[in-house]
């Protein structure tokens, strides 16, 4: 399905630490401080780390727009050029910035990503909003649980926790996922990924449930010149493998941190 563009939606932007920016672009149903919260401080060693959370309601979101958004904060901050560093959703996300704005986007890092989601994913987050309009957060989380985390990684989880655990997801859903759902299930920039430019890590999960890693390897495949790594574990990374995850992306960046 086309998406429209349509009005920059408004964002709410943090910027930490000092140096090359890099921009951050989450996930559907995440948020910086989410996706990415432990991973800031150790950018922001050698960047200026710019992450914007989208919409906190559920007015529809387009790819175009929330692109352009992304863009729109990190020139506003100061940064003229930026690497991008996308999750999930936000991988899309950031390669539609790279092709938009090509003078902008030096150098981006994809990590459990999709250019246009599979139907196994695509049913998970079809399911996602039908919960979310039904209020019923409890079966939300259950299923966010079963996709979003690796099966080893769930069966973890001391048994007297579990209970605790369910709560509190379905009492934190964060504002703006429905919209952010139906923009997952509905995106494809698979014509895209042949016109990135910039250097590209992308990073699959082998035990990912809810985005296929074979995504993660077409992101790749398509991109020309791209670096790919895969990681075990299941979609949240940044709770299953964050030293790996966080190692990886540090990695990528000698380039920038050294200027």
């Amino acid at each position: 399905m086309p998406n429209i563009s349509g009005p920059a939606p408004t964002l709410a932007t943090t910027i930490t630490g000092s140096g090359p920016a890099v921009v951050l672009a989450h996930g559907a149903g995440g948020g910086i401080d989410a996706n990415f919260g432990a991973l800031i401080p150790l950018l922001a060693e050698h960047h200026t780390v710019i992450g914007s959370d989208y919409p906190g309601d559920d007015t529809p979101l387009d790819i175009d727009s929330l692109a352009d958004a992304l863009v729109e904060a990190a020139v506003a901050a100061g940064a003229a050029e930026f690497t991008m560093i996308g999750y999930s959703l936000g991988t899309a996300v950031a390669v539609r910035a790279a092709v938009r704005h090509p003078d902008r986007v030096r150098r981006l890092v994809l990590t459990a990503g999709f250019a246009r989601v599979d139907n196994r994913a695509r049913a998970n987050l079809e399911l996602w909003q039908r919960l979310l309009a039904a209020g019923d957060r409890a079966s939300f989380a259950r299923v966010t649980l079963l996709s979003g985390f690796g099966a080893d990684f769930v069966n973890a989880i001391p048994a007297e926790r579990l209970p605790g655990l369910l709560e509190q997801m379905a009492a934190t859903v964060p504002g703006g996922t429905a919209a952010q759902a139906a923009l997952a299930a509905t995106v494809d920039v698979t014509a895209d990924l042949p016109r990135v430019t910039v250097p590209t890590l992308v990073i699959g999960l082998a035990g990912d449930l809810l985005v296929d890693p074979a995504n993660a390897r077409a992101q790749a495949a398509a991109i020309p010149g791209a670096r790919y790594l895969e990681l075990p574990g299941g979609h949240v990374v940044m709770a299953e493998q964050p030293e790996p995850w966080h190692a990886a992306v540090l990695d990528f960046l000698p380039e920038l941190t050294s200027r």
